[in-house]
């Protein structure tokens, strides 16, 4: 099983021979090392609608033939593009060739803007995403503020061996909320700091966050491999 990190919140798995990435937000993001025109994935995963997380979902699914798995409500949206979707929901898992997928509660909003500015379309409700491969456990906490039930996700579903947290405030959790989750709540065996610096209202220093952790901390740039 091979986990990497792409920049801002997106995440690539290969596991059993196929290929996943989630939330490949590429075209727009300056500190990911990925091609939106040359990823090749079987699956796409989506914690929410908004376009820094949906990014190129439409155009890479459609040259890959890949499959979207989505909330509903989003998921509907991606497959009225006659794109094969599996549409999920809080508290639901499901089998796929690569391992299993749960969506867990974050909480945040989600919409997605039409590219024109004309308007929005409601996605549903945001999530984090838990996914199984082989005998490794990985949380993405997607975009969300601190809450207090990361710890009851951790007692139920973990123990994780990786989890994704938004560091970036603002518009998630920042540096101090983000250490508390993961010492205090999850307590996974590594942490990953995502969702920072990739626009100038997320601005933050990953190595603070890793120096006032407890918990094991890889600060990762776009293309390196999570060791597990």
């Amino acid at each position: 099983m091979k986990l990497s990190y792409h920049g801002h919140s997106i995440i690539a798995l290969e596991n059993n021979g196929s290929k996943v990435l989630v939330d490949p937000f590429i075209n727009g993001n300056e500190l990911t090392d990925l091609d939106a025109g040359e990823v090749r994935t079987d699956y796409i995963v989506l914690t929410h609608g908004h376009n820094d997380h949906v990014g190129d979902t439409v155009d890479i699914a459609k040259r890959n033939n890949a499959t979207v798995i989505a909330p509903v409500e989003l998921a509907d949206y991606i497959g009225s593009k006659d794109i094969e979707v599996v549409a999920m929901n809080i508290g639901g898992r499901n089998e796929f060739e690569f391992g299993s997928v749960k969506f867990v509660h974050a909480f945040h909003s989600s919409s997605y803007t039409f590219d024109d500015g004309s308007g929005l379309v409601y996605t549903g409700m945001p999530t984090g995403i838990i996914l199984e491969a082989g005998d490794k456990k990985i949380y993405h906490a997607g975009d969300t503020g601190i809450f207090g039930d990361m710890k009851l996700i951790s007692e139920l579903n973990g123990p994780f061996d990786v989890f994704f947290v938004p560091i970036g405030d603002n518009f998630t959790m920042g540096i101090d909320d983000a250490v508390y989750a993961t010492d205090n709540l999850v307590k996974p065996g590594t942490a990953v700091p995502v969702h920072y610096n990739t626009f100038p209202p997320i601005r933050q220093d990953p190595q603070e966050f890793k120096d006032k952790l407890s918990t094991d901390c890889q600060v990762l740039t776009a293309g390196d491999e999570v060791r597990i």
